[in-house]
């Protein structure tokens, strides 16, 4: 059922190595799930009996990470790998030194080793809980995982409303699924998303920014942004305004469509790009007045926007003087008199604030045509450069020289 030459050749050569010391090892989770649904697999997680520890001791270059979920990172030069050990079923009455959930019932810590039997039922939905053996050949299925594939159905182990309380994040990773593999989710799931989705609001900054990245980086931003907005959980991941009018609406999704065609055409994506279109209205709100910018304003906002999106998600620090350069940068670009363009397309960020102009004009549906000026200006002709130049001179470019003028003052 699975095709082998689509499995990576180092998660098959870790699986033989760990059975031939005697332990149980199989590819688990995303890999062989999207392998069986017609997607090229990637993420090649092994699951096996053998204790961090041990695997650590058969692997020289690994490393044993994490607190809460324990697991090791075996890796060669190009590759790594995710090794984890089986976890447990632990019962209630069942030492639970190592089984940790706070007071709404969120696991903190989970460490108790167990059995496959035990694993399968502690994954998240069925169809992750598929166990392969790239050497037998054989998929361990203990909770109908391949019914639900072949149904097209996300379906929860055990209760979701428990479930969703001992990791609220399944709330996400369920719509991401839903939509990159084009599966219904199932109504019990759907109910647990609505009723336990508030917990979201308890996970790590850190942990949501990973989820973040997962769900709009992947291809699929603009349809997981709308399902996500479906079950109001969209303020977990993004600072959005209450009172947003259309522009807001519409430049976050021209932002996520602009993505996902960057995807689609393998061409780079990055957080700080989408970070900065999608608080872009924020920003705007906070400092603009009858239609008219306050300057001032507008850069005493730009930290405090950024601390609001840093309590959801954290942003690694190399993204803030990004965002910050693409939002100055919109205002560079409204001038574009005398030897000012020259100066602003040398600016490092010079594509990516272009890159960030189209998007909004795409939001607004502006027909000022300062995206096409920019577009021209950076043909390889000095004589056309100077003609679009000398035309905004002619014009006094007032309102470019205005705002630029204001941000002079603040240099």
């Amino acid at each position: 059922m699975i095709d082998n030459t689509k499995i990576s050749k180092f998660a098959i050569s870790v699986i033989k190595t760990l059975q031939n010391n005697n332990f149980e090892a199989y590819l688990v989770g995303g890999c062989v799930r999207d392998a069986l649904s017609g997607i090229e697999p990637k993420d090649f997680d092994i699951a096996t009996n053998a204790t961090p520890d041990e695997v650590r001791k058969i692997f020289k270059a690994s490393r044993i990470i994490g607190k809460r979920f324990k697991l090791v990172h075996v890796f060669d030069r190009s590759e790594l790998l995710e090794v984890a050990t089986f976890r447990s079923d632990i019962k209630p009455n069942e030492d639970e030194s190592d089984l940790i959930k706070d007071n709404t019932g969120k696991i903190i810590r989970d460490n108790v080793w167990g059995t496959l039997e035990q694993d399968c039922f502690r994954r998240d939905f069925t169809i992750n809980a598929l166990y392969y053996c790239p050497i037998t050949k054989k998929i361990e299925d203990r909770n109908n995982g391949l019914r639900h594939i072949q149904k097209k159905i996300i379906v929860s182990i055990g209760d979701p409303q428990v479930r969703f309380k001992e990791d609220p994040v399944r709330s996400l990773r369920a719509i991401r699924f839903s939509n990159k593999l084009g599966f219904k989710i199932d109504n019990q799931v759907k109910d647990a998303i609505y009723d336990k989705g508030y917990l979201l609001a308890g996970i790590s900054n850190a942990r949501l920014f990973d989820e973040f990245c997962k769900i709009f980086l992947n291809g699929m931003g603009e349809k997981n942004f709308t399902k996500l907005h479906s079950f109001n959980l969209i303020k977990y991941l993004v600072t959005t305004n209450p009172d947003s009018d259309d522009f807001s609406k519409n430049m976050m999704l021209s932002a996520l469509k602009n993505t996902d065609e960057r995807v689609k055409n393998n061409q780079s994506v990055t957080p700080g790009f989408l970070l900065a279109a999608l608080l872009w209205p924020i920003l705007l709100a906070r400092c603009t007045k009858n239609n008219e910018i306050n300057i001032r304003k507008f850069f005493r906002s730009m930290d405090g926007v950024l601390k609001e999106q840093q309590r959801l998600t954290a942003i690694p620090r190399k993204f803030n003087s990004y965002i910050k350069d693409i939002w100055v940068l919109q205002l560079k670009l409204h001038s574009r008199i005398k030897s000012q363009p020259y100066k602003t397309i040398r600016h490092p960020r010079f594509r990516a604030a272009y890159d960030f102009l189209l998007v909004r004009e795409r939001a607004s549906n502006d027909q000022k045509g300062l995206g096409k000026w920019w577009t021209d200006f950076q043909k390889n002709d000095d004589a056309l450069r100077g003609s679009l130049i000398a035309r905004m001179n002619e014009k006094s470019d007032t309102e470019s020289s205005k705002i630029f003028g204001f941000y002079n003052e603040l240099r």
